[in-house]
C-alpha cells in the first residue's frame, strides 16, 4: 500500500506511535512526520477549525482598515508530489495595493479531519517533495492544549510551527463574538525571536492573524 509521510496529531501521540519528531533545545519536541495512507487524503472537507470547501471565504481588516486580507478556498486543485491538493488563495492589500498574492495547497484526512499543508506559491515558495521539503500539519483533527507541530518543513526556506495554547478561549472580532476558540502561537527556528498569535473559531476557521481581525465570512456568492 502506498503511503505518504505526513504530520498527524500531537507530539505525545506521535512519539507513542513511533513517529519522528524534531528535538528542541527547550520544551517538548514538535511533531515532524507521521504515516498516513494517501487514499485517506481528500481535497474537500471540514475540520472544526479549518474549512476546506470551495467557495468558503474569510475577509479580514486591520484596525485602521489600511490592510485587508481575503482568504478564499478556490474551486481548483493541484497535484503535488503525486497527491491532489486544494488551492486556497490569500490576497493581502495594503494602502489600496496588492501586498502579496499567494496560492496555498492543502489536503484533509477523511479519517481524522486533520488538515495538511503541502506548500505555497509566494515569497517563501516551497512544495512538498522539492529540495527536501515535506508537508506538515496545518490543523489537527483533535486539537489538544500543549500540542506542538510543524506546519511547514522546508529546511532553510519555511519552517513554521505551532503550539496550541487554548481550546476554550472567547474572542471578539468585527464579525462577532466567538466561543470555544482555539488559540495558537506560531514560531520558526529561522527567526527565533518572532512569535505570532492566531485564533480559530469552530465552524468558521481563522478569525485573527496578527493585527488582522475577521470582518465577514461564509460562502462566496
Amino acid at each position: 500500500m502506498k503511503t505518504a509521510y505526513v504530520l498527524c496529531g500531537l507530539a505525545a501521540a506521535a512519539i507513542a506511535a513511533g513517529a519522528s519528531v524534531m528535538q528542541e533545545k527547550e520544551g517538548p519536541a514538535y511533531t515532524e512526520t507521521y504515516l498516513v495512507d494517501e487514499k485517506d487524503l481528500a481535497t474537500t472537507g471540514r475540520n472544526p477549525y479549518f474549512i476546506l470547501e470551495p467557495g468558503w471565504q474569510l475577509y479580514f481588516e486591520s484596525p485602521d482598515k489600511k490592510e485587508t486580507l481575503t482568504v478564499t478556498v478556490l474551486d481548483e486543485t493541484k497535484k503535488i508530489g503525486g497527491i491532489e491538493t486544494r488551492v486556497v488563495e490569500e490576497r493581502e492589500i495594503e494602502d489600496g495595493k496588492v501586498k502579496e498574492l499567494s496560492r496555498n495547497y492543502f489536503a484533509i484526512c477523511k479519517r481524522t479531519n486533520s488538515v495538511y499543508y503541502f506548500g505555497e506559491d509566494a515569497g517563501g515558495a516551497w512544495q512538498h517533495g522539492e529540495k527536501g521539503a515535506r508537508f506538515g500539519l496545518m490543523m489537527p483533527g483533535t486539537p489538544l492544549v500543549g500540542g506542538r507541530y510543524y506546519q511547514e518543513i522546508a529546511p532553510g526556506s519555511a519552517m513554521d510551527r505551532a503550539e496550541i495554547l487554548s481550546v476554550s478561549a472567547t474572542y471578539e472580532t468585527p464579525a462577532g463574538k466567538f466561543e470555544k476558540v482555539l488559540q495558537t502561537v506560531e514560531t520558526t527556528p529561522l527567526e527565533p525571536k518572532e512569535r505570532a498569535l492566531k485564533h480559530y473559531a469552530p465552524g468558521v476557521g481563522l478569525i485573527q492573524d496578527g493585527n488582522l481581525k475577521l470582518v465577514t465570512f461564509g460562502r462566496k456568492k
